[in-house]
């Protein structure tokens, strides 16, 4: 309801992104209603939810200013509910998931154009099985944007400021507690100047962000990290239009034929002590009215890490570390002579009109990773003095390795008057190479497929039908090849063992050497509108998550063998009503 546009890039991004060497996302949220007061209220069997919006200075002509607000708040009572609405949940307790979302917004707005906002937000999410005591995940933050339009001259000026924060823990009981937090800034400036059809873009920007990380490998030696970093960088791209050609189905618009979009970013990671050069370049070929050739490719820095553990069979805990500085002085014989993340990426697609409704997309990527951080699995021995004569690679906190991922997207869209399809479906590979063995990392998927419907029924168009389903092949996980009784010694060389009772320890198989059950669910939503004015409109909602009662794995007690499933089938009733 808030969001105004969502840009996601799996790879290929423009030199205006930075700091990563995978993927972007890029969300706007809207402004609230500038002309009157208005708002949502939305009950259902899950949860509650409260949108507010309108003018606080309202606008008084073409040329006066006007300032205006938008407020969310979302509320679970799921965890309550359920014990009577799914008696069949979990054994009579439910399901024990809770969230709270608050989001607030403050627009100001000049007559000429420019504008100023000033934002903030409060996510809290929590999960509580028998076998995971405690699972949450928090973050908070707020900031300002701003964008100028100076007179009449070809320019947009452009800028930002925030804070934000993110905390995550782990206790599920048998293993020892993890935690991750990580908070920072970012500043940025930018200028635009639009040059008849093209466009000329660049700026700087300046970030900074402390991490606080607690975790116990598989060999239970701690590896903990608390950190500050900076980080520079400057951009410039451009993006020009060449020649022209019409559109079969538009009604003859014209479109260029070649849109070439180069770019250059400048990163300096001050913590580091590291610069980046970094090359980007998109090209779009309309080779006729129907058929389009896309490419994209750029190199890609990070000093940002994420963490996951192979004890682990289903990944929940995924902690936030900077890059570190200790890293070994050489892989695989070859001298590191940076510390940083680095990634190339090239994609090649196309699109081809198949009609006037019917528009089918496929693309192919590949992503080398010649530099990639990880905490080291193989710890066995703390980095301090009394183990000097021990291999790096047994006492550092965090290895080398390189990876690739590649694949192919293919996907569909139909879109006619009461008619929507969406289908979707992606091949991918991974791989890493920590310099011993190459193994799949954990978010390795083989097959991914997600197709979504819908249809508006009814003489007054007042009915929606819709369906989504979606799956994936199983992940991979390292498997438990044993247990024994894993001692401490507390009381030293004199522990009598034969007495003690040690906690128990687990034998691992091949890193990531099985995979998991294939995920696949299937959703099913009806929608009736009542609509009583121009302002005002209800809907009743009927929706069933999970309609055939798929038993997709939500966690597993490695320790127990506990397996704790994801949402079983779940109707629900849902009435929403705007104003």
């Amino acid at each position: 309801d808030i969001i105004s546009n969502a840009d996601v890039y799996t790879g290929g991004f423009g030199a205006e992104y930075g700091g990563r060497i995978s993927s972007v996302m890029d969300i706007s949220t809207r402004y609230g209603n500038p002309l009157r007061q208005s708002g949502k209220v939305d009950v259902n069997t899950f949860g509650m939810k409260l949108l507010l919006e309108g003018p606080l200075v309202k606008a008084k002509d073409d040329n006066s200013n006007s300032i205006s607000y938008i407020l969310s708040a979302k509320k679970s009572y799921i965890d309550k509910t359920s014990k009577t609405i799914y008696p069949y949940v979990n054994n009579g307790s439910g399901l024990p998931f809770t969230f709270s979302d608050f989001y607030g917004k403050l627009s100001f707005n000049s007559a000429n154009g420019s504008r100023a906002d000033i934002f903030g937000f409060n996510f809290n999410d929590q999960v509580s099985y028998r076998s995971i005591q405690n699972y949450e995940w928090k973050s908070y933050g707020g900031g300002m944007k701003f964008a100028i339009v100076p007179g009449s001259s070809p320019t947009l000026i452009s800028g930002n400021v925030s804070y934000s924060n993110y905390r995550i823990e782990l206790v599920d009981g048998s293993l020892n507690p993890r935690s991750s937090e990580i908070g920072g800034f970012n500043m940025g400036l930018d200028f635009t100047y639009f040059l008849g059809k093209n466009k000329l873009k660049y700026g700087v920007e300046m970030k900074g962000f402390s991490t606080d990380f607690n975790f116990t490998n598989t060999l239970n030696r701690v590896i903990s990290q608390a950190e500050s970093t900076t980080e520079i960088a400057g951009y410039v791209s451009a993006k020009f239009q060449i020649g022209k050609i019409k559109k079969k189905y538009s009604g003859g618009l014209e479109v260029p034929r070649f849109i070439v979009s180069p770019g250059l970013r400048l990163h300096y990671y001050a913590s580091l002590s590291n610069f980046s050069f970094e090359p980007r370049l998109a090209v779009k070929f309309n080779v006729n009215s129907d058929l389009r050739i896309k490419l994209a490719t750029g190199r890609y820095s990070q000093n940002l890490i994420s963490t996951a553990s192979d004890r682990d069979v289903v990944n929940l805990f995924y902690g936030f570390i900077s890059g570190p500085d200790d890293l070994p002085a050489t892989f695989m014989g070859k001298e590191i002579t940076h510390k940083l993340q680095k990634a190339t990426h090239f994609i090649l697609g196309t699109e081809y009109d198949l009609g006037r409704r019917l528009t089918a997309n496929l693309e192919g990527y590949i992503k080398w990773y010649d530099q990639l951080t990880n905490m080291n699995r193989n710890k066995v021995f703390d980095d301090t003095p009394e183990y000097s004569d021990k291999p790096d690679a047994l006492k550092n906190d965090f290895i080398i390795e390189t990876g690739k991922s590649y694949g192919v997207d293919f996907s569909m869209k139909y879109d006619y008057r009461r008619l929507y399809v969406w289908a979707v479906y992606s091949l991918g590979y991974s791989t890493r190479n920590d310099g011993i063995v190459e193994y799949a990392p954990h978010f390795d998927r083989r097959h991914n497929v997600n197709f979504l419907t819908s249809y508006v029924m009814g003489k007054s168009l007042d009915w929606e039908l819709s369906f989504r389903w979606n799956f994936g092949s199983g992940f991979p996980f390292t498997p438990t090849l044993g247990n024994y009784e894993q001692q401490d010694f507390s009381g030293g060389i004199g522990t009598d063992y034969t007495t003690t009772n040690g906690d128990v320890g687990v034998i691992y198989g091949d890193l990531n050497s099985k995979q998991m059950p294939a995920y696949h669910r299937l959703d099913f939503g009806l929608k009736k509108k009542f609509v009583f004015s121009e302002n005002s409109l209800l809907e009743i909602t009927l929706s069933v998550t999970n309609v055939y009662n798929r038993n997709n794995i939500f966690y597993v007690d490695r320790i127990t063998n506990e397996r704790i499933d994801q949402l079983p089938i779940l109707p629900s009733l849902g009435i929403s009503f705007k104003f």
